[in-house]
């Protein structure tokens, strides 16, 4: 296979990993083929944003599409019918090179179907990461995955050529990982968590004991830390379960971030157009003018809303010091027509009004409309003068949600005496609630 045919065949398999974004939309508005540059195309060069905003662009391939694992939800399983290639070593490195010397990219995102035995694939993506830095020279980003079942020995290893490394917990519990990708083992995906985890702290303490002035002895392990992957809606897990999973993550992993992914069918088995029953049924269970066919690789409104508000509350978890419980106080799942912040506050009203004047930041976090960098502004600004909404509204916060939850001065902009009527407002009012599935 050529190699343009690889990289086409095989950034295309990668764009179903959530961590970062596919930069092509995927429109051939050219028909005549008359265009000679500019071209856009589903997958390879994807975006993935910095803490403080930055749009880094990402060469996102795999390094191969062969499989042994037949994971029922995977685009890549073995019983997929679809087109098998690899990358040499060789190739994916004088890729990525051409790629950043042409401006196209700043960073790599590299990972692989399991086309051998574990340690043997991750030997394989560290050798590539390896080779670009001691022999290419290259500085920029990369993120690895880490595959499950590998060894202690290149687990570490991994961190030392890698930026972030990430391994995909996939499903909320080991019950539903067992039934859909029965090869996989939950235990060994929370093992290279683990193993990640304890090499970055060690590392540190390495740093701290040998690293003097300018003298750096000790490289620092996976700068960047390490981040997971969970799939949404292939398994009946409520959002409580998936969020309490999640705070357990961060907790006890050091994880830097948690990505979610509405699931969607990705082909069907041997393309004999019989979907594996495993999975759930996406079809709305009346077909109409209103619910029309599902459209091929495409996840329903329903899902693609509650990836949505589950990345809202995970927001709440890491930055604004909520925990899952709080979140979800009452029933199992985020509600759609409300952001879990607006929710939380609304069952809270006791909690209510707080004076910007003089509440502290965690109370500040708190109220719908104040950011955590606006809560930080907010800090400093009252202590050179009083502060009235003309300020807030200045210094960023969201005042069409805050004003019923804050005063200034003492003063109202409205009182949050009407739970009810506040609801009416602030809902979401054009978003369509999710449709029901049958599992």
């Amino acid at each position: 296979m050529e190699l343009m045919d690889k990289l086409s065949t095989l950034s295309d398999s990668a764009k179903y990993d959530a961590s970062c974004t596919s930069a092509g939309s995927g429109q051939d508005t050219v028909k005549d083929n008359s265009a000679k540059f500019g071209m856009r195309v589903p997958a390879g060069v994807c975006h993935s944003w910095t803490e403080d905003g930055r749009c880094v662009s990402l060469l996102k391939v795999l390094f191969s599409n062969v499989c042994r694992y037949d994971c029922a939800y995977c685009a890549c399983r073995a019983s997929a019918d679809t087109r098998r290639t690899s990358f040499t070593v060789d190739e994916l490195v004088e890729l990525t090179c051409q790629f950043y010397r042409r401006n196209y990219i700043e960073g790599l995102f590299l990972s692989s179907g399991i086309f051998a035995d574990s340690d043997i694939v991750m030997e394989k993506l560290i050798e590539t990461a390896k080779k670009l830095r001691k022999e290419a020279g290259f500085g920029g980003y990369i993120h690895m995955k880490l595959i499950p079942g590998a060894g202690e020995k290149t687990i570490r290893e991994a961190g030392l050529w890698a930026d972030r490394l990430s391994a995909n917990i996939e499903l909320p519990t080991d019950k539903s990982l067992q039934y859909l990708a029965p090869e996989k083992s939950g235990k060994e995906i929370l093992g290279a968590m683990s193993e990640t985890f304890n090499a970055g702290e060690e590392n540190k303490e390495d740093r701290k004991k040998f690293n003097t002035g300018s003298r750096n002895f000790v490289p620092v392990y996976a700068p960047a830390g390490q981040s997971t992957q969970l799939i949404v809606g292939a398994s009946p897990e409520s959002d409580k379960t998936i969020l309490t999973l999640t705070g357990a993550l961060y907790r006890k992993y050091g994880l830097r971030r948690v990505y979610y992914s509405a699931f969607f069918p990705v082909g069907l088995p041997g393309g004999d157009g019989i979907p594996d029953p495993r999975l759930p049924d996406l079809q709305p269970k009346r077909t109409n003018i209103f619910h029309p066919p599902l459209v091929p690789n495409k996840a329903p409104k329903g899902l693609l809303l509650r990836e949505h508000r589950l990345y809202q509350a995970d927001w709440l978890l890491r930055f604004y010091k909520f925990t899952p419980d709080e979140v979800l106080e009452e029933g199992e799942n985020l509600e759609t027509a409300l952001d879990p912040k607006t929710a939380w506050a609304l069952r809270h009203l006791d909690f209510f009004p707080v004076e910007v004047n003089k509440a502290d930041y965690d109370e500040l976090l708190r109220v719908p409309g104040i950011g955590a960098k606006t809560g930080r502004h907010i800090i400093e600004t009252r202590r050179s003068r009083s502060l009235t909404f003309d300020n807030l509204r200045r210094l960023g916060v969201v005042l069409k949600r805050a004003r019923h939850f804050i005063t200034a001065g003492g003063a109202f902009l409205d009182k949050p005496d009407n739970p009810r009527y506040i609801r009416s407002l602030l809902s979401d009012e054009k978003v369509l609630q999710p449709e029901l599935f049958e599992f």
